[in-house]
Formats: structure tokens, sequence, C-alpha cells
């Protein structure tokens, strides 16, 4: 695949944020690697449709990333695939609103699995490849990571972690892999809904008064995947909510 710009894996591709990553990325000029969970139907559907636009540029691959033991297969398939692996996008994340006295081990550990011991576990299978390649690795967090919310405190906490291992890795493969961080705020409502008068406190604590856009996100991903001279940094898209 000499003819492709770059080859990334990008988690949670199949819908929302990750769709538009995938998306974004593959017009660049990028192969890309969609991994999905339960949303094998639309990952296939985003591959047909950018493969419309540009052959031989897309696979699908399946995988539950709490299954630690299956983690590295999905950097070994697309390795398989394309011959390379250029950059990792750990957008993948399991949102789960709780009571804190609700919350048990369980369901911390399910949170904790899905959104910093994943993103762990690909970027150690990743790093042979992204070394060679000179790449990247963007991790996308969440504004709660910093400002949690009282019935977010397991899901801010795995963010945290995410942010605390962007930085850590950075250190770890350095020079030759940089690794930085996207943390949205609002852009898009969760699909099961969130009552109005919630909605309408995020939109008043937003400076710019509106919701973000899923392109806005892929268009920060593709800046930091490009180059420079940035690492270790966690980007913040929140339209000035954490000033």
């Amino acid at each position: 695949m000499s003819d492709v710009r770059s080859v990334v894996l990008v988690t949670g591709a199949a819908r929302r944020i990750g769709a538009a990553i995938a998306s974004r990325l593959h017009a660049d000029g990028a192969a890309v690697v969609l991994h999905c969970h339960r949303s094998r139907a639309a990952a296939e559907a985003l591959a047909a449709e950018l493969d419309a636009r540009a052959p031989g540029r897309t696979c699908v691959v399946q995988a539950d990333l709490v299954d630690a033991a299956g983690l590295p297969a999905l950097v070994d398939a697309a390795v398989a695939r394309f011959g390379r692996l250029d950059a990792l996008v750990n957008n993948a994340a399991a949102f789960a609103p709780t009571a804190f006295e609700a919350t048990d081990a369980e369901a911390f550990d399910a949170l904790m699995a899905t959104n910093a011991r994943a993103p762990f576990l690909l970027a150690q299978a990743a790093a042979p490849h992204l070394r060679a390649a000179r790449g990247a690795i963007v991790n996308i967090g969440d504004l709660y990571a910093e400002r949690p919310r009282a019935d977010l405190v397991a899901y801010a906490a795995s963010k945290a972690a995410l942010l605390g291992l962007t930085r850590g890795l950075a250190l770890a493969l350095a020079p030759e892999v940089r690794v930085n961080a996207v943390s949205p705020g609002a852009i898009l409502w969760p699909e099961d809904g969130a009552d109005a008068l919630q909605q309408a406190r995020i939109l008043e604590a937003t400076p710019l008064a509106r919701l973000g856009r899923a392109d806005e996100i892929a268009d920060a991903v593709a800046w930091l995947l490009r180059g420079g001279f940035t690492t270790g940094e966690v980007l913040r898209l929140d339209g000035g909510r954490s000033l």
C-alpha cells in the first residue's frame, strides 16, 4: 500500500465521533482500520461508503475492548492488511452516568477497562510499529476528566486516567512517537437522551453557546496526527466550558 499517506487504527469508528474521525482521515489519504464492537453493520456501511470514494483503503475489525487478550490482534490485523501502522486513535469509550452510591466494582472496572486499560494495551501492542513509522497516538478524552459531574464519578476517573496515560506515553514513546489527547465538551447528546434542563444548563455554561460538531473533533485529530512539535498535550475542544 505504498500509495497511502498513512495507516490509522481508529477504535469505536462505526458511528458518531469515531466515524467522523475515520472519514476525515480517509479523505486526507489515509488507510483506515475501523474498529467496532457491537456496531458491525454500521462499520461495514461506513467502510462501503469510504471505499466508494477511494477503494482499498479501509478494513473493519471487531473486538470487545474489555477483552485484554484480544487487543493485540487488532494491531496485527491492521499490519496484515496494510503492511504497517502509522497512528492509533483511541476513540472508543464506555459512558455510564451512575450515582456514586450505586456504582459497584464491576461497573467501575468496566469503565476503566474500556476507557483506560484498552488504550494502554493497544499502545503497547502498536508501539513497535509506531516507533518504526515515527507515528502518533491521539486519545479522545473528555471535559469531565478535569471537571467531573457528581453522577459521573467513575466515568470521570476513567477519562482522567486516560489523560494521565497520554502524558506518560508521551514520555515513554519519545522521541519516535508523539502522543496527545483531544478533550471534547458537549459534541453530541447521548443517544439515550439527556433531560432538557440538563441540556440547557450545559449550553448556558458554554461560552460559545452551542454544541460542538463531530467534524471539529476530527479536524483536531487530523492536525495532531500530521506532525509537529507537540506531544503530551491535551487539546480542549469544549467551546470555552472549562474556563
